[in-house]
């Protein structure tokens, strides 16, 4: 009976240790998945990162619970992208009277631009992911000096995976032919990705989700790919898929899978992190485009 009663002491001080130790974490919440995924890299077990655009959902529409509010407010550190991505955004923080320092991650990055629009998708580039790292990494430092070494360390092994998973796609890239290097998706998410690695992509949406294409778009697009003989076309985890569905259809060119843009999956999923995303894009065009 003594021992039983040792052990189930031993649970709880465990367990309130446990408690003690999540409500000393450092408060940090990022506003889409991706995001989350860099600040849980840096931040480590030194910080409790809630984001608030979960897995597979779409930051360009999404439209914010009361909740969000809430855990804004709770925050020490709100990591937002910028480039015009959450426009819902800065009426939350206001709402939510939030005291939390704001850390824009693209700071630093020359936006490419759509029309007279910025592109938001700089993390698409490998080297830009980093230096989304690079400015969490520092607003963490001043945000809670205390962890600052714990932070600056995670943050260099991180930037050295970075940097092989930036090699890797470069190799891959290399090993597909020159004139198969062309591809439809369904909103123009890949700027970045295609000014870094050469690789085309044509999209019938522009670089936000929160329109329709016209008739005249998927016209041209199937014109495109006609044309060119575009190889393939792809679908997008954030998008209604009949779109390319149809354009497949009528051009004959393979739907080549899907490709992750603006949001991980869950742990179930192809791209639970962002390495995870980033290589799971490359070995679907890859498998696609190479002849």
């Amino acid at each position: 009976m003594r021992r039983h009663q040792f052990w189930l002491v031993g649970v709880m001080l465990a367990a309130f240790a446990s408690s003690a130790a999540a409500q000393d974490r450092f408060k940090v919440v990022a506003s889409f998945s991706i995001l989350g995924d860099f600040a849980k890299n840096v931040g480590g077990d030194r910080v409790e990162v809630t984001t608030l655009v979960g897995p597979n959902g779409d930051v360009h529409v999404y439209t914010p619970a009361p909740a969000d509010a809430r855990k804004i407010a709770d925050a020490g550190l709100v990591v937002i992208n910028g480039l015009g991505l959450e426009g819902w955004l800065p009426r939350l923080v206001q709402s939510s009277g939030s005291k939390a320092a704001i850390v824009t991650a693209t700071d630093g990055i020359v936006a490419l631009k759509s029309g007279s629009a910025a592109d938001p998708h700089a993390w698409q580039s490998v080297a830009d992911a980093k230096i989304y790292v690079t400015n969490i990494r520092d607003a963490l430092v001043h945000a809670d000096p205390a962890d600052a070494g714990v932070f600056r360390a995670n943050a260099d092994s991180y930037l050295v995976k970075l940097d092989g998973l930036d090699h890797d796609v470069r190799e891959a890239i290399e090993r597909i032919p020159p004139a198969h290097r062309r591809v439809i998706s369904t909103h123009g998410a890949f700027g970045y990705f295609a000014a870094a690695y050469g690789v085309e992509f044509i999209a019938p949406l522009g670089v936000s989700t929160d329109s329709e294409a016209s008739a005249r778009d998927i016209a041209d697009i199937i014109s495109q790919i006609r044309v060119a003989r575009v190889p393939a076309v792809f679908v997008e985890n954030i998008s209604d898929p009949r779109l390319i569905q149809r354009i497949s259809a009528e051009t004959g060119a393979a739907i080549g899978g899907t490709l992750y843009s603006d949001s991980l999956t869950d742990e179930k999923g192809d791209a639970p992190t962002y390495i995870d995303m980033v290589r799971h894009n490359i070995k679907a065009l890859t498998n696609a485009l190479s002849p």
